[in-house]
């Protein structure tokens, strides 16, 4: 099995999972031309894929959605909240039948690939984060929340490898240049995960079994790399010690080109 993040960011995101016989993607919020290129350089062809799975419908996990999809013929899993904002904006106009709905709790079988889906919390029409196993393996894919909760958490055990949000560093947001409301928004249950949130997160996830966290969604404007990467990390070493942090491989996800591949 393998993971990679194609970008992941307030710009964009998309997220390429493959097993021994199936691939799809999480989030389509890059353009078309890069959705292709960044599946090349992966290895596979961007005909191959056999589903995408989107998160919700900010235009940063749908950007390339309508090309892609008109494309390919790909089907597109959503819940029905993100498919009905879809069909409003005639972001999939003439494509309908492209869409199939799921719901939190649901698990699409594909080949030899299961998709779990799961609520979150984020101001977006009933948002979903995905579990994907095949055989013994399993990965996951869960941005855009303002908190995690228990079910969050269970959904998020016994991974060999995750991609989380740490969209923010608290105080940069507060002090930074953002209108008090959309700073509000961003701090909120229904808005993004800061950094020591993340580490938090991955305090109640980590195992010895979970080798790859990809920490992704950053703000251009409100984190750096590094001080996501340091903050994580400390919240581990401090709640969990230095076995886990030491063994944990934690990369920062770019906007911008593609990240290291997750061999699982």
């Amino acid at each position: 099995m393998r993971m990679a993040s194609i970008a992941s960011g307030s710009s964009g995101n998309a997220t390429f999972i493959e097993a021994e016989n199936t691939s799809v993607l999480i989030d389509a919020g890059v353009s078309s031309r890069r959705l292709e290129k960044s599946i090349k350089e992966l290895g596979s062809e961007a005909q191959r894929l056999d589903a995408v799975f989107i998160t919700h419908e900010h235009s940063d996990h749908i950007q390339g959605l309508k090309i892609f999809s008109k494309k390919y013929g790909i089907p597109v899993y959503a819940s029905n909240g993100t498919i009905k904002a879809l069909l409003e904006t005639d972001i999939m106009k003439g494509m309908e039948n492209l869409l199939l709905p799921l719901k939190a709790g649901n698990e699409i079988k594909i080949k030899d690939m299961t998709v779990s889906a799961f609520a979150i919390d984020h101001d977006a029409n009933e948002p979903l984060a995905y579990r994907i196993s095949s055989k013994d393996k399993k990965v996951a894919v869960a941005t855009d929340m303002g908190h995690f909760d228990e079910n969050i958490v269970e959904n998020l055990k016994y991974l060999d490898a995750v991609l989380i949000e740490a969209n923010h560093d608290v105080r940069m947001l507060e002090t930074g240049p953002y209108p008090y409301k959309l700073k509000r928004r961003i701090l909120s249950d229904k808005g993004h995960l800061s950094n020591e949130n993340a580490g938090r997160l991955l305090c109640s996830i980590v195992h010895n079994r979970l080798k790859k966290v990809f920490l992704g969604h950053l703000s251009k404007h409100n984190n750096y790399p590094q001080l996501a990467y340091e903050a994580v990390k400390c919240e581990i070493e401090l709640l969990k010690g230095g076995i886990y942090a030491d063994d944990l491989s934690i990369e920062v996800a770019s906007g911008d080109c593609l990240s290291c591949v997750a061999q699982i």
